[in-house]
């Protein structure tokens, strides 16, 4: 079967684990991920892992992903955005010109701190888990990065957003925060997924699109594993070394095509111009080592 990443359009009303559930079905595999959850209300890029390609999934770099985001103020909400319980309301619109100044802070490193409608584990359990049985649970700030913090409009009780974070920022508690920080009550009431990393909404397929195709004509939409890792340098290795380290053996630089990078760095491993795995230059020695053995290759090393 073959492997790589879907490009989907997540649309309102299932969650990212239903869209995983029908990708399953859909290409006749048990092996499909995703690589960034969406709530169900939300919309936009959810990049899907097909076959092989899942055991990519804790090797993705932190790349920007960019939303676009609706506050509302005048309320609160157990859950951060108007979906959920309301917990206190006023009419308290602030002015443009506060909210613009207040996104302002964020900008850059921020410290945040998970919301309780959420999948982040305390304990063992999901943070929603404890949420859903009316408990609070102390929580620990978590670094993240926001790279813009656009204001695109201002009206009606709302304002839009466009935003730029590191992976693992949640949306709405960004926005609640902003709330806070200006002295109002707000909550999330719309989201899209612009962006993931080099996957954009623009380019994806809906599901009831691929509902009507062949699997043929599905699995020409799988984007090679490889493009989650363009920023990395290639090596292309000989056939022995390729196999030396494919086996799980550490190769000295000395002996390999030379490649200008630092200890820590990681690599794309090439072998007859194929992609098959993604290395690792060890501090300690010099040497280059595979992260996981037979990587991301449909079809590793047909000796």
């Amino acid at each position: 079967m073959k492997s790589g990443i879907l490009n989907l359009y997540k649309e309102k009303g299932y969650t990212s684990h239903d869209a995983v559930a029908r990708i399953r079905r859909l290409f006749g595999t048990k092996k499909v991920g995703h690589t960034g959850t969406l709530d169900p209300e939300a919309t936009g890029v959810l990049p899907i892992l097909v076959g092989n390609a899942v055991k990519a999934n804790d090797l993705i770099p932190s790349e920007i992903k960019v939303y676009r985001a609706t506050l509302r103020f005048g309320i609160r909400t157990d859950t951060e955005d108007v979906w959920g319980r309301t917990l206190e309301e006023n009419a308290l619109v602030p002015p443009k010109e506060t909210v613009q100044e207040g996104t302002k802070g964020f900008l850059g490193l921020y410290h945040q701190i998970p919301p309780m409608y959420s999948a982040v584990k305390v304990n063992g359990k999901k943070l929603y888990e404890y949420a859903r049985a009316g408990m609070v649970v102390e929580r620990k700030a978590r670094p993240v990065f926001v790279h813009f913090f656009d204001l695109l409009s201002f009206g009606e009780g709302e304002a839009v957003f466009r935003i730029g974070v590191s992976k693992g920022t949640y949306i709405r508690t960004l926005l609640t925060d902003l709330c806070d920080r200006i002295g109002v009550l707000g909550a999330m009431s719309a989201l899209e997924r612009e962006k993931s990393g080099s996957f954009s909404s623009s380019e994806a397929v809906f599901l009831e699109d691929l509902e009507k195709m062949t699997l043929a004509e599905r699995e020409s939409l799988l984007i090679p594993t490889e493009t989650l890792f363009f920023a990395h340098p290639v090596l292309a290795l000989p056939d022995f070394f390729a196999r030396l380290i494919a086996n799980g053996c550490e190769v000295s630089l000395s002996k390999l095509p030379s490649i200008d990078v630092e200890a820590g760095s990681r690599v794309r491993l090439y072998r007859k111009g194929v992609f098959f795995a993604l290395g690792e230059i060890l501090e300690k020695d010099g040497c280059l080592w595979c992260k996981k053995l037979k990587e991301f290759p449909s079809d590793p090393f047909s000796y």
